[in-house]
């Protein structure tokens, strides 16, 4: 009799263990190392949406702001990697580690504790003012700016994050100085700006369309390698003469030691989403084209970005608020 019973029991458990083994199987968390409102929350939040309907299982996006995403950042690269939190990042992850050690500060974290998923957008950044300010060249801003050193102010996502850089880059380039307000990401940085509390921001598409589109942000220029293509008013820096060339990128990652086939499971589902028509629509609707790479692609164009940004970071030195 106890063997009769034995068979079933044994069944059970192991049919208990591979139900375990299944990933995933219960919600997925992402990461948003800023407020809402920037390119990190505007492009996770669709994406989170799209892998709900490929993984069937819930996908919580979940804010932690600070410290220009390092918060965020460093939150992921030290949580459990069973691939359950999983992390919408910025370029500048990359940035954050080389401004810690020129400060000879501990990083926060570090690249390597990161393993690529996918890429899911890549855009150049548009300079945008305040309707109030009497300039619509790069070259009035910078007159202005020659005029009134140190009064015109911009906002960004915090100091070395992703709206920091490309302005540190145009005020190195053309010699300028304005006072600096950072903020705790993309969104409230355009909502200072919204709001006449700063003259200018460097925005994503993602971002800005909607309040450039009700003209409450006026764009003036890119730091696109050429004009975007739902800009195509907006000149590039380029062309105003100022070699300078700066994209804010979104992509997912996990913890480094996430399992490789959580890792695979993820990777197949993000191929999946960004190819949905509705995770497309909302992106079009941001004036964000897909730009989709796989992780061994998307590990080659962090890898590239990071020398470039670390080479801009030592040009641009230390700076503060």
């Amino acid at each position: 009799m106890k063997t009769r019973y034995l068979l079933p029991v044994v069944l059970l458990a192991c049919g208990v263990a591979q139900a375990q083994d299944v990933f995933p199987s219960r919600t997925i968390t992402m990461i948003v190392p800023f407020p809402p409102g920037g390119v990190a929350d505007v492009t996770g939040r669709p994406t989170a949406a799209a892998l709900e309907k490929v993984l069937k299982q819930p996908v919580a996006v979940t804010n932690r702001p600070g410290a220009g995403g390092a918060v965020g950042n460093a939150a992921v690269a030290n949580a459990k990697p069973d691939g359950y939190t999983v992390l919408m990042a910025l370029s500048s992850i990359t940035v954050i580690p080389e401004a810690d050690k020129l400060f000879n500060r501990k990083p926060a974290y570090t690249l390597e504790q990161f393993a690529p998923v996918a890429l899911v957008s890549a855009d150049p950044v548009i300079l945008v003012v305040h309707p109030s300010l009497p300039v619509k060249t790069v070259k009035e801003v910078i007159a202005l700016a020659r005029k009134q050193p140190g009064e015109l102010s911009y906002s960004s996502s915090g100091v070395y994050g992703a709206l920091h850089m490309p302005m540190e880059m145009f005020l190195h380039a053309a010699k300028l100085k304005m006072r600096h307000v950072p903020t705790t990401g993309g969104g409230p940085a355009i909502t200072q700006l919204l709001g006449g509390h700063v003259t200018m921001t460097a925005g994503g598409p993602a971002a800005i369309t909607s309040h450039v589109k009700a003209g409450k942000l006026r764009p003036i220029v890119t730091w696109g390698a050429e004009r975007h293509p739902n800009y195509k008013e907006v000149p590039t820096f380029k062309e105003q003469g100022m070699d300078i060339v700066y994209y804010i990128w979104a992509g997912m990652f996990v913890p480094v030691a996430t399992p490789e086939p959580a890792v695979k499971v993820l990777r197949d589902a993000m191929r999946q989403a960004v190819a949905d028509p509705d995770f497309k629509s909302q992106m079009a609707k941001v004036n964000s084209p897909v730009s989709y790479l796989d992780a061994p692609d998307f590990a080659k164009y962090v890898d590239a970005d990071a020398k470039r940004l670390a080479a801009v970071v030592k040009v641009v030195g230390k700076v503060g608020n």
